[in-house]
């Protein structure tokens, strides 16, 4: 009894000592992010021919080995990247839809990690037991136009059974190849998800997939179920109540569902959305921190001890957020007053060669949205919508305007400003007032969903706020640095 209850102590004493190595390498990632960062790799639409300089420079490092696993419909190289001596394989995949590239920043940032001096005696035991196998970019033909779709049109992430994509026949090859004991699937989410019940968005969500339509665990999928308890954990100390779960009935045509049943402990992770981090910048970290202290556990086994309830103690994704939510808001429709609450969203729209954007903002939902949560909301109770006006001088061309004039003439009730010539390759307008030609003619206000919205709010006759293509601004403070623009409409 004396000698179980010693290895009983030591069992424990060997847990916590584990938890707390984990604990403090979780700590050093997080504060030392920036010496490791892949600054080459700043903003979201990142192409195929921004990661050839990195591939080649690891293809040249003895520390790694590069391999060609395959090529795009458009003939562009699918690589895998690969470290480490142990007898565990992980493999991590990203960009199997070309607009989700948070991942794929991530995976750079840990490569530089893994190649540096830093942590030596972490990556010994990570390089002793584990073999990591990186694909940071699936689908570098649908990353080129970022769209989610592969050039032949087809979701690379329904098509684990028929194989028709090159791009979904090279994981499948690489899967098989490996036989990877852990699987890594790595995507983004939209950024209106929420952790279901709670204003805060699911800045990270995860699923084991289900291996079958009964949803069974076994121990490959009880493995990835342990090792997303242990990530969660390290969420909810940099953004605590941001992180979803997603369903999980089977989807029997989906990757993640069968390289689950292949054999592989598979792990999705969406990047979804959070506060001011319009670039994914912030959550961009997190995967880094959060997959680097996972891997750290996997090598060393001690997630083993990671009860499956931390998995489903997480919410579910719901998906109840709007860049702004207006709460019972005024509005005069055919002489009478009326109360209502106003869901909008911005949704951007890509330039001609899909490096940047520009915002085009819609009301997505009014009425009674009271279940409902905004990244930015405004209680507008006692406040009344009002028209802005169009400026009554026509300006020569748009170089006559700047922020600061725009936001002198919101000051003065005005959102739309005539300009006589109008460059032909502009299509928005860079300053916070819609810019309208000589002879636009515009249609009266009415607040409905799909409607652009630009208005007034108007408390005891006097103008308070701004509602301009969707971004809310006081008129007494202005709008801060929040990257906005107005509306081209010729």
């Amino acid at each position: 009894m004396k000698i179980l209850s010693s290895l009983l102590l030591m069992l424990i004493l060997f847990s916590c000592n584990a938890q707390a190595r984990e604990s403090d390498l979780t700590e050093i990632l997080y504060t030392t992010y920036e010496d490791h960062k892949e600054n080459s790799l700043e903003k979201r639409r990142i192409k195929y021919a921004d990661l050839q300089p990195l591939i080649e420079q690891y293809a040249s490092n003895p520390k790694f080995q590069v391999n060609k696993v395959g090529e795009s419909i458009e003939g562009r190289d699918l690589n895998l990247i690969s470290i480490g001596n142990g007898s565990i394989d992980v493999f991590l995949w990203s960009q199997m839809h070309g607009n989700e590239p948070t991942a794929t920043q991530a995976i750079f940032d840990i490569l530089n990690f893994l190649d540096s001096k830093f942590n030596v005696q972490e990556k010994r035991e990570i390089f002793g037991k584990l073999r990591i196998h990186f694909l940071p970019m699936l689908n570098p033909d649908g990353a080129e136009v970022f769209q989610r779709r592969n050039t032949l049109g087809i979701d690379i992430n329904r098509d684990a059974l028929r194989l028709q994509s090159p791009e979904g026949r090279a994981l499948k090859r690489v899967r098989d190849s490996l036989e990877a004991d852990f699987g890594f699937n790595l995507h983004d989410q939209s950024i209106y998800y929420n952790a279901e019940l709670t204003p805060k968005p699911a800045t990270i969500s995860y699923l084991a997939p289900a291996y079958n339509y009964e949803k069974d665990i076994n121990d490959v999928r009880g493995n990835a179920i342990k090792v997303i308890g242990f990530m969660n954990d390290i969420i909810q100390k940099y953004a605590p109540g941001q992180v979803g779960r997603y369903n999980d009935d089977f989807e029997p045509r989906a990757f993640g569902d069968n390289i689950q049943k292949w054999g592989t402990s598979t792990i999705l992770i969406e990047s979804g959305g959070f506060a001011d981090d319009i670039e994914k910048q912030e959550i961009r970290k997190l995967n880094y921190v959060s997959i680097l202290s996972a891997i750290y556990t996997i090598a060393r086994g001690s997630y083993n001890s990671i009860s499956l309830d931390t998995y489903w103690a997480i919410p579910e994704n719901d998906r109840k957020l709007f860049d702004l939510k207006l709460e019972e808001v005024g509005y005069n429709l055919l002489g009478k007053d009326y109360i209502l609450d106003l869901g909008i969203h911005l949704q951007e729209v890509d330039d001609e060669i899909h490096s940047d954007f520009w915002y085009k903002a819609r009301i997505s939902d009014q009425g009674d949205l009271s279940t409902y949560y905004g990244y930015k909301t405004l209680n507008a109770k006692g406040y009344m919508v009002r028209e802005g006006k169009v400026y009554d001088q026509v300006l020569e061309s748009l170089e006559d305007l700047n922020d600061a004039s725009a936001l002198n003439l919101l000051d003065e009730g005005y959102v739309y400003v005539r300009v006589k010539n109008l460059p032909k390759d502009q299509v928005f307008s860079p300053y916070p007032v819609h810019v309208i030609s000589e002879n636009y003619k515009l249609p009266e206000l009415k607040l409905a969903v799909g409607q652009n919205p630009t208005f007034f709010l108007e408390y005891d006759g006097e103008l308070k706020y701004v509602v301009m293509n969707g971004f809310l601004i006081d008129l007494e403070t202005g709008p801060g640095s929040v990257r906005m623009n107005g509306l081209l409409l010729r």
